[in-house]
């Protein structure tokens, strides 16, 4: 059996009674954390040009842009609200697969409901939880580093597994959904390099793909069999070297979704550690601003490719996200990282990139290319005295989740940057909705509320 017929067969034959309480209760965690991400995505730079664009790609207005008003084309919908899921770096993920799979699953199955209509609230899970396994498991089925940009490009054969599901595919037209997909996969480490703002925008092709793809596998065409595994499927070509096998024998028995981390700062996640350290580091011992001489990060290969990026002066905010000395000049300043300190007045703050220049980000040796963590944090003060923080695995790791009231207050705190005012109790709708999203008998309105309205 192709690993395309393989998890089509997952995606397909998955019944919401055959997920463990704790896999649903993680879809609906990550469900609420991503749609209030997406939400105060919608206020990013270049939104308005964005859906300018996007409202021209079909004139039926069949899904809802969360965060707005305005309702486009299912596959038009999923590409704006994948772009806002991702494009503060706020979104949650698989660490070890490094796939941000929500941004693209979530957008793509509920503009997938809304095209569809009547699906309901464990429809969604379902959908939502065998899309991560798919998204995921092909990060953990690569053995070398980013080649690609893969929580686009993996983020995309999830997408595809869970609105194919929504949409009524049969497993024929699945499989062709995912030829499909391949042929449409798109986004490169460029963007991500240069911390140009266009990378976000890739999950969002990957997500309109999807919904694309699950549309065209009905035409009828022969589609390619070996979509993953074959000379220039997905996985030889964009990853290079990878082995399939355990990912698709975990198939069914471990659910990806309940492995995911959240964000608790709206950064890059490698630069999570760093954050952290500093601030348990000034917690413990309250140096200042002035004390400071020198911060070494030193972590695993990829944080130092990922976010080791040099400060400069007033940075783009994508690039901002993706600086460690940055992220750590604004902590030391501020005592934490939020939406806001990414405004243009913040981003010209001399005084940020004189701290900048403080910070040095060093490879660790670590050898797994994909990894992550450990890492650790020095702080050598001027008397010379050093302060060491080291960090096994990063906050809100499921090994370290958030609690309850944490999870809340980041998605309440999202919801204020809604590019339309949201009406008046969206946060405790939502919360409700989703916090029973089980028994919802339609999940049309949950984008309702994602809109601000009560109809």
């Amino acid at each position: 059996m192709s690993a395309a017929a393989r998890f089509a067969e997952h995606a397909l034959t998955t019944r919401f009674e055959d997920l463990p309480p704790e896999v649903v209760q993680a879809a609906k965690t990550f469900i609420l954390d991503s749609i209030g991400v997406g939400i105060a995505g919608s206020s990013v730079a270049g939104a308005d040009g964005l859906l300018a664009v996007a409202s021209g790609w079909g004139d039926k207005p069949e899904a809802q842009v969360w965060g707005r008003p305005d309702r486009l084309a299912a596959p038009a919908a999923a590409f704006l609200n994948a772009w806002q899921m991702h494009n503060q770096e706020f979104d949650c993920l698989h660490e070890a697969a490094v796939v941000h799979a929500l941004a693209s699953v979530l957008p793509a199955s509920l503009a997938a409901a809304e095209q569809f209509g009547g699906i309901d609230g464990r429809a969604l899970i379902t959908a939502v939880a065998v899309g991560a396994d798919i998204a995921a498991g092909l990060g953990l089925a690569s053995r070398t580093g980013f080649r690609f940009f893969r929580p686009a490009t993996a983020g995309g054969f999830g997408a595809v597994a869970a609105a194919g599901r929504i949409l009524g595919l049969d497993r024929a037209a699945l499989e062709a959904a995912f030829a499909w997909q391949l042929a449409q996969a798109s986004g490169t480490m460029q963007a991500h390099t240069e911390g140009s703002p266009i990378l976000p925008v890739q999950v969002g092709f990957n997500a309109r793909a999807a919904l694309q793809s699950c549309a065209l596998a009905q035409v009828g065409f022969a589609p390619a069999q070996e979509v993953f595994e074959g000379a220039y499927g997905y996985l030889p070509l964009f990853e290079g070297a990878f082995d399939l096998a355990p990912v698709l024998s975990d198939l069914g028995h471990t659910w990806r979704i309940a492995e995911f981390s959240h964000k608790p700062f709206p950064a890059g996640r490698a630069t999570h550690g760093g954050i952290e350290g500093v601030m348990a580091l000034r917690a413990r011992h309250g140096f200042s601003v002035d004390d400071v001489a020198e911060i070494v990060i030193s972590a695993p290969p990829l944080i130092r490719r990922l976010v080791g990026r040099p400060p400069v002066v007033n940075p783009g905010p994508s690039y901002a996200r993706l600086c460690m000395a940055y992220l750590v000049a604004k902590v030391l300043q501020h005592g934490k990282i939020t939406i806001a300190q990414f405004s243009d007045e913040a981003r010209a703050d001399p005084n940020t990139l004189a701290l900048a220049g403080l910070v040095r980000v060093v490879d660790d040796g670590n050898p797994d290319p994909n990894a992550l963590a450990p890492q650790s944090v020095s702080v050598r003060l001027m008397d010379e005295t050093i302060l060491i923080w080291r960090g096994e695995t990063m906050l809100a790791h499921p090994s370290r989740p958030l609690s309850r009231e944490q999870c809340l207050t980041k998605f309440r705190h999202c919801l204020e940057f809604s590019a339309a005012p949201l009406c008046a109790d969206a946060a405790a709708l939502l919360q409700g909705q989703i916090d029973r999203l089980e028994e919802l008998q339609d999940v049309r309105a949950l984008t309702r509320l994602a809109a601000g309205s009560f109809v």
